[in-house]
This record gives C-alpha cells, sequence and structure tokens, in this order.
C-alpha cells in the first residue's frame, strides 16, 4: 500500500525513530499506527539484545540541585560514542530521566527504571533509545543526596565528571562551595577525614610502606615507625580535609574552609563517566 509522507511523519514525532524505520513499519503494519509503533518497539528490542554485551564508557554526568540546597540527584546516562553523547535529543532526554529522579527521590538505579513517563518506563524509554540510536543506552549509576546542611553541585565542562559536596552548616557561600568541590573532581579523595578511611586500606598502606623500607635495608622496627610517616603522606593525598588545597598548597583543605569560616565537609559523590561511583 502507498504510504504519505504526512503518515511517515506523524509516526516519527510519536516514536523519534528514523523516516525509513517510520515507513517500513507503516507498510508492515499495512498503516495501522498502533501496529506500527508496536513494531518499532520490538526492533527496538532486537536493537537492544544485540547490543547487551557491547560497553557504553561515553555519555554524561548531570546533576539537580534544590533551590534551599538541601537535595542534590545525579545521574550517569551511557551510550557507545561521543557523537551520541553530544546529540541535542540525547541530552534532552537525560534531563527528563535527571528530573524524574529528582522529583521521585530516587537513590538507585533499579528503582528509576521502574518510573513511567507518558504511560512506559524509563527501562522501555531506554529501550526505544536504543532501537532508534542503534547504541547500547544505560543509566549506570543514580545518586540521591540529601542534608540538614546545604548541597553544592559541580560538573566538569564536557559532563564527564560530576561532584555533590555536602556541608555541615545552613548554607555555604558559592565560591567556597566550588573550590571544594572542584578539589574533589580534581584530586580524587577517598574519604573526608582519616577517621572514614577503611581500616583494610590503612593497614594496607602500612604493609606496603613497611616492607619497601625493609627491602630498603631498614631494620624493622625503625621501618615500622617510618611506615606511619608514609601514612601520614598518604592521608595528605587521599583524604580531603587533609589535602593541600589546590589553589593555594600553603594550605589544607580543612584550613582554607577554617580561614573562611565556612562550614566543613560531612560527604561527598565523585562521578566520573565509565568509572563505578
Amino acid at each position: 500500500m502507498s504510504i504519505s509522507a504526512a503518515d511517515v511523519k506523524k509516526l516519527r514525532d510519536m516514536t523519534g525513530a528514523g523516516m525509513m524505520d517510520c515507513k517500513k513499519a507503516l507498510a508492515e503494519a499495512e498503516g495501522d499506527f498502533d501496529s506500527a509503533v508496536e513494531i518499532l518497539r520490538k526492533k527496538g528490542q532486537k536493537v537492544a539484545d544485540k547490543r547487551a554485551d557491547r560497553e557504553a564508557k561515553e555519555g554524561l554526568i548531570l546533576t539537580r540541585i534544590s533551590d534551599d540546597a538541601k537535595k542534590a540527584v545525579a545521574i550517569e546516562i551511557n551510550c557507545e560514542t561521543d557523537f551520541v553523547a553530544r546529540n541535542e535529543d540525547f541530552q534532552a532526554q537525560a534531563d527528563v530521566f535527571l528530573n524524574a529522579a529528582y522529583d521521585n527521590n530516587t537513590a538507585s538505579v533499579e528503582a528509576l527504571l521502574t518510573i513511567e513517563i507518558d504511560g512506559r518506563s524509563i527501562a522501555d524509554h531506554l529501550q526505544d533509545m536504543t532501537g532508534k540510536i542503534g547504541e547500547k543506552i544505560q543509566i549506570s549509576t543514580t545518586i540521591l543526596a540529601q542534608t540538614d546542611g546545604a548541597m553544592v553541585s559541580y560538573i566538569h565542562p564536557g559532563n564527564q565528571l560530576g561532584v555533590l559536596v555536602e556541608f555541615d552548616g545552613p548554607s555555604i557561600d558559592p565560591e567556597i562551595g566550588k573550590d571544594v568541590a572542584m578539589q574533589v573532581a580534581a584530586m580524587k579523595p577517598i574519604a573526608v577525614t582519616e577517621a572514614e578511611v577503611d581500616a583494610s586500606v590503612v593497614e594496607k598502606e602500612l604493609e606496603i610502606a613497611k616492607e619497601l623500607l625493609i627491602n630498603e635495608g631498614k631494620p624493622e622496627e625503625i621501618a615500622e615507625k617510618a611506615a606511619k610517616g608514609k601514612l601520614r603522606r598518604f592521608y595528605e593525598e587521599r583524604v580531603l580535609l587533609d589535602q593541600k588545597f589546590v589553589k593555594d598548597n600553603s594550605l589544607s583543605v580543612k584550613k582554607y574552609l577554617e580561614d573562611n569560616n565556612a562550614p566543613l565537609v560531612v560527604s561527598f559523590h565523585r562521578i566520573q563517566l565509565g568509572e563505578d561511583a
């Protein structure tokens, strides 16, 4: 049967699928729009199944923070190529998913995938995007942070790195908050304070330092004491409040906050594209 250009455009507007895919679906469905939509969805499932084992390491990190800075949400949505990540339609759809996570106080990917938008789950929307784009599309990270203090959000240019920082005061100077968030982005701390560093990590660092010193010929007792000095350097490199402030290496981050009468950091989240949160 003859398929009009107007009908093809109507189906494209409904589904976002390509013009040729829409024309083929309408022809197969003999002009029935509901059947054509179902055909396109099945095609999306087939494409998704084929791409399931592919690596999706490109994409976007997005954050949203409430006006009162008491709530923040971050998501990571992945695709296979940077070309797709820079596509306006992909970015617009990612914003829709971010807002769904924010509006529903969603703290996990599993919960986010079940949320319905326009009558269909986000999992189904991702499948449709995979069918339309031809790349594996997934949401790999969802973070919800709520506080009685103040939250700060930072997205590094390019949307491949995002940071959320929680402060223990009711408010934080925006520039100071951004400085600390950029510190987290640049220096990759593993904890806010020394007490928060996992005991197994501390033990391993001490063991490595001691073994290196013994291999250098130091007696065991001296090596054990010297290893504690190396542990101090480890804290200065990996603990946020102990780190040298990137804008002024004469200060620690803690001293920078104290000098500015700013509240201290309670927690942070650092999300880098393609890495575990």
